[in-house]
């Protein structure tokens, strides 16, 4: 008796694993969302670090390398972002 209570409270009905197994097309979209949004803020914070060091060493505390690497930044982003929504494949899997 109980090994049948044990089966039936660890198999999943037929409507649950329906229902986890179907991913709409809003959760994909949301998804990509998150991962274009993320992808550019890094990008856009890595590209401003990277011209106030270029700006502090080489050009005497100038403004446009700062400007030049945020550019970059939001240009790379920009660029992944579009490659990501126009993939076919779904998600792109990123390992860390």
């Amino acid at each position: 008796m109980s090994e049948q209570i044990a089966q039936q409270t660890t198999t999943p009905t037929t409507t649950e694993s329906a229902s986890t197994a179907v991913t709409s097309n809003r959760s994909i979209l949301n998804d990509k969302w998150d991962i274009v949004i993320s992808n550019m803020l890094v990008k856009t914070t890595f590209g401003f670090g990277a011209g106030v060091l270029a700006s502090v060493i080489f050009f005497k505390r100038r403004a446009f390398p700062v400007w030049l690497g945020v550019g970059f930044g939001l240009g790379r982003g920009y660029s992944e972002g579009d490659a990501i929504f126009r993939s076919t494949a779904g998600l792109r899997s990123f390992q860390v």
